[in-house]
């Protein structure tokens, strides 16, 4: 049940946070090419994706919306293209902290997000903490980015850059048809 004033993403990320720990949602055919098709084309109207997945649009919206309140679909987004933005590096930074105690992970996870060049931060397994993805001008602008942003986070210990040369493949979500495909 939606509350009052809220959108459909907020709808989704409130019933993704109900549902954490819960088993994975059971999905038909047809939810996994609606989720498909919006993987593919975010902007596809809803008689758009209806004749995309072979369904009246009634049936659609109602199934659309089942997946958005279930928080199978957690946002609408644009992909912007960093190239022609003027920002075509991607650098992949580890970054080990000195510390592993609440207090420290808290401040590093504030602190990090609100760096603008920042597109992904996951905490790992393994020698490091942190896998970061940024995204930079070139070299002058990578060095600024760690004197007067990440270096000035406390708590790291070390950090390794890796920069990217080419992307061989890059994709926001699975596709749900093909991973069904591919279960036993």
């Amino acid at each position: 049940m939606a509350l009052k004033g809220e959108t459909p993403n907020k709808r989704s990320v409130r019933a993704q946070a109900q549902r954490k720990g819960a088993e994975p949602h059971r999905l038909d055919e047809i939810d996994r090419r609606i989720l498909g098709a919006l993987r593919t084309d975010g902007r596809l109207t809803i008689a758009g994706l209806a004749e995309r997945v072979g369904l009246s649009q009634s049936p659609c919206w109602t199934r659309l919306r089942r997946l958005e309140e279930a928080g199978l679909i957690r946002d609408y987004v644009a992909l912007l293209d960093h190239r022609a933005l003027g920002i075509p590096d991607v650098v992949f930074i580890e970054v080990t902290l000195d510390k592993h105690d609440d207090a420290v992970l808290e401040a590093f996870g504030t602190e990090i997000l609100r760096i603008p060049e920042v597109l992904e931060v996951h905490l790992v397994t393994g020698e490091y903490d942190y896998m970061i993805k940024v995204a930079v001008s070139g070299t002058a602008h990578y060095e600024r980015f760690l004197r007067e942003k990440l270096y000035r986070i406390r708590g790291i210990r070390q950090s390794r850059s890796v920069f990217a040369l080419r992307t061989l493949k890059q994709e926001v979500s699975v596709d749900p048809v093909a991973i069904a495909r591919q279960a036993p």
